[in-house]
């Protein structure tokens, strides 16, 4: 019965754990990137009437160029090819050291990790539109909250374009693309607008964070993380992922970044997700380009109207964009996950917690604090079953001593022991219930400490400056006295002090609970604190400091009710 109990506990845990993808429905927002073949494919009005492929810059930053000054940015666009190409997050800096560089979302094409924002019009042959090597004129100034800027090319054949650029007090581009024909003839247009990156981004080490292309079409959210984008573009001509119809956003998402484009969301465009390799160089673009031409009369002006989103993935912010805006599912750009249901509101009462107190870790204890009230008249019901098991332990090995050679009389004796005490044999199992509960709870606030920024470089108390990544300490140097580092033999010898409380608060919760008769199942979990310890090693210390205090929570609670417990009968 025990080992049956123990394999009831562990099938549930890895159906709750990795299951709920397959049993539940899942959020109905996201779906991965289908087979190119099966979305709706959309077919290029002329092959010189095409958003340009990836390919690289020829740019570098000593092209001439517009400022970009805002409360929250600091950047500049290339007046060749009005290229957007330089941008820098005031509010992030690399690292927690106040020296450390800004982040940078968009780079200039001769830096480590080039990618650009870029508009520009596509038309059939004989029609000359602005390319990567055309120099803009601009209207002067820098692009502020207050100034906007206008940038203007002749293309000698009566054709004005222009392209006004203006920014919020965040991070959100407004762009009106126009042409003013002044010729004697009516020329078919298509504005399109992309974002490309020409470098491979690295591969995030979590499997539970998605980092790629992502956007929304159909109000779905289309993912194609950076391996399955290659593969779907070798497949199918360099196309990832295509899509004909109105509305939604597509780009790329980092961890905590993002840069998308959201076009006209009245207007029918198609979207492409394009993958190429030059010689060593990976490219990758997301493009719009309106399904319609647009026919500019002679002494008539056309114009197209888009925005961009470049920087940080604060959660209120974008649910502030998707509200007023109209910019359809923008708050899940943040991987929310399969718990999406936990994770957000997990986040909304952090948060307030945090703009009370000041402190994202405080906040994620008095939060842990409200999860154990929830829970308690659950967990109060299971722990009394297993401080039952507990005092009943004595009876049920003797009943197994008794007879240990004839296993059909062990069990009809154990079972008599259950009834005796009146007490479910399913007591033991019961009492798995609270950490059974706690999976989901752990993984959603799992998924808040690592993908929100509002956790990225928050600090707790002493060593803890920034709850989103491992502990720094490690026992193995003994905390810093030893100048080595164990980890360059195996990064499993990264052990900090947090998880070492952790497996400390483990063991002395173990210790309450009754042991398992079967001594293979109670030396395997003896083992399970030691397991944890090293495991947890490498989590975000916020997870880890949640988890510790959650368990001294559970000891505080699980010792108070089971001290209650009595049975009437103890014979052994």
């Amino acid at each position: 019965m025990d080992r049956n109990r123990l394999l009831l506990f562990i099938a549930l845990s890895v159906v709750i754990t990795f299951g709920f993808q397959y049993l539940l429905p899942g959020p109905p927002r996201h779906a991965a990137v289908q087979n190119a073949a099966s979305v709706n494919q959309v077919q290029a009005p002329h092959v010189a009437a095409s958003v340009p492929q990836a390919a690289s810059a020829p740019d570098t930053r000593t092209a001439p160029r517009v400022g970009i000054d805002t409360p929250r940015l600091a950047g500049s666009i290339s007046l060749v090819g009005a290229r957007l190409d330089d941008i820098a997050l005031r509010d992030y800096r690399e690292t927690v050291q106040k020296s450390s560089p800004l982040v940078h979302i968009l780079s200039p094409s001769d830096t480590a990790q080039p990618s650009s924002v870029q508009l520009g019009w596509a038309a059939a042959d004989g029609v000359k539109v602005p390319d990567e090597s055309t120099l803009w004129a601009s209207s002067g100034g820098d692009v502020s909250v207050t100034h906007p800027v206008r940038l203007t090319w002749n293309n000698g054949q009566g054709l004005i374009y222009q392209i006004d650029f203006s920014v919020d007090r965040n991070y959100l581009f407004s762009a009106h693309q126009s042409v003013r024909n002044t010729s004697d003839k009516p020329v078919k247009l298509w504005p399109w607008q992309r974002v490309r990156r020409d470098y491979a981004p690295p591969r995030a080490s979590y499997s539970v964070l998605f980092e790629g292309m992502i956007g929304v079409a159909d109000g779905v959210t289309h993912q194609a993380g950076y391996p399955k984008a290659i593969s779907e573009a070798d497949k199918h001509d360099g196309a990832a992922f295509t899509h004909e119809g109105a509305g939604g956003w597509a780009g790329f998402t980092d961890k905590y970044w993002l840069t998308v484009l959201v076009p006209d969301q009245s207007a029918p465009v198609m979207s492409q997700w394009y993958y190429a390799k030059d010689g060593g160089t990976e490219h990758f673009q997301v493009s719009y380009q309106t399904a319609d031409p647009q026919t500019v009369a002679p002494g008539a002006t056309a114009g197209y109207d888009s925005r961009v989103f470049a920087g940080a993935k604060e959660v209120h912010l974008l649910d502030h964009y998707e509200t007023r805006d109209h910019i359809p599912l923008l708050s899940y750009a943040v991987d929310w996950g399969w718990f999406f249901f936990l994770t957000k509101p997990f986040f909304y009462a952090i948060d307030y917690i945090y703009s009370l107190i000041g402190n994202f870790g405080v906040a994620i204890l008095i939060f842990t604090v409200f999860v154990k009230i929830a829970f308690y008249p659950l967990a109060a019901k299971s722990y009394q079953s297993m401080g039952k098991m507990r005092l009943l332990a004595p009876k049920i090995q003797a009943a197994r001593e008794r007879h240990k050679d004839d296993p059909a009389k062990q069990q009809a004796a154990m079972m008599e022991v259950y009834k005796e005490e009146g007490i479910s044999p399913m007591a033991q199992a019961g009492g798995c219930l609270p950490l059974l509960i706690q999976i989901p709870v752990f993984f959603s606030l799992y998924k808040v400490i690592l993908v929100t920024i509002e956790m990225r470089q928050a600090p707790f108390f002493g060593w803890i400056q920034d709850l989103s990544v491992t502990d720094p300490t490690n026992v193995f140097n003994l905390f810093g006295l030893l100048p080595i580092n164990p980890e360059v033999i195996s990064p499993t010898l990264h052990l900090g002090i947090w998880p070492v409380l952790l497996g400390l608060t483990m063991f002395f919760q173990q210790k309450l609970n009754p042991p398992p008769p079967d001594p293979v199942q109670a030396r395997m979990f003896q083992f399970m604190p030691i397991i944890f310890t090293f495991m947890m090693g490498r989590f975000p210390a916020g997870l880890v400091i949640y988890w510790t205090w959650n368990n001294l929570l559970t000891i505080c609670q699980q010792w108070y009710i089971q001290r209650s417990v009595k049975l009437d009968k103890v014979r052994v």
